[in-house]
């Protein structure tokens, strides 16, 4: 009755809040993911090769858009691969409403400042890459609440700060990869934690202090970097 009577009020009005307002009462999250991408491209500032400006309509399916794929039954978005675009601008908070998003790349261009905190809301993440960008700021301590993580590309950016504890919680991280950055700091020991890692690699940073002893519980580790730090010890995998 309630989904009805806001239809009908919608018709009379012409409102197109009232229309929102319908779509979110009828269950429909699909206009979220959609509002979601155009905040990117809004943000975007150089976008070469037109990708996106082509794509990206508002009279398609944002299931058709480039770099987009969607979930079968849901129709949610669960990819987005820009990488390699020659894109440019930076990356909205907007962007941490695409909730069904499993991967996450956007590597290869030229994005730049910080990431928004509301990235934290992709809970099913499994992997992300934004190497090779300009983004800036310190490493994000809200990284660790990415816990579905298995891949995690942050390398090649101007990202600095110190390496925040609460990478324990990437339990399932297979590989780490922020090599070519500003961060300082040591290695915290909470990084022996992630049992799964097959991938550590920190090289060309500004890290300091011993390397913890905690690294050779790093059973499944097939590859380390560490090189251009200051680090001493040893590593014993």
């Amino acid at each position: 009755m309630e989904k009805l009577l806001c239809f009908r009020l919608c018709l009379f009005t012409f409102s197109l809040q009232c229309f929102i307002f319908y779509l979110a009462l009828s269950g429909t999250n699909f206009t979220t993911d959609k509002f979601a991408l155009l905040a990117l491209k809004s943000s975007i500032t150089k976008d070469p090769y037109h990708f996106l400006s082509r794509s990206w309509s508002v009279s398609s399916s944002v299931c058709n858009w480039v770099g987009v794929t969607c979930d079968a039954n849901h129709r949610r978005i669960r990819t987005l691969n820009l990488g390699n675009m020659g894109l440019s601008g930076t990356i909205p908070s907007q962007l941490g409403n695409l909730t069904f998003l499993i991967e996450l790349d956007l590597g290869g261009n030229n994005f730049h400042d910080q990431l928004p905190k509301e990235l934290v809301q992709l809970r099913r993440l499994k992997s992300l890459n934004l190497s090779y960008n300009e983004f800036s700021g310190n490493v994000p301590t809200w990284i660790g609440g990415l816990s579905a993580l298995q891949y995690l590309y942050l390398g090649n950016n101007k990202f600095g700060g110190f390496n925040p504890k609460s990478l324990s919680n990437l339990t399932m991280l297979e590989i780490l990869d922020w090599n070519d950055n500003l961060i300082q700091g040591t290695i915290p020991p909470e990084v022996g934690k992630m049992t799964h890692m097959r991938l550590l690699s920190m090289a060309s940073n500004s890290l300091s202090g011993t390397i913890p002893p905690s690294i050779s519980n790093l059973s499944s580790l097939e590859r380390i970097s560490l090189s251009y730090n200051s680090l001493s010890g040893n590593v014993f995998c």
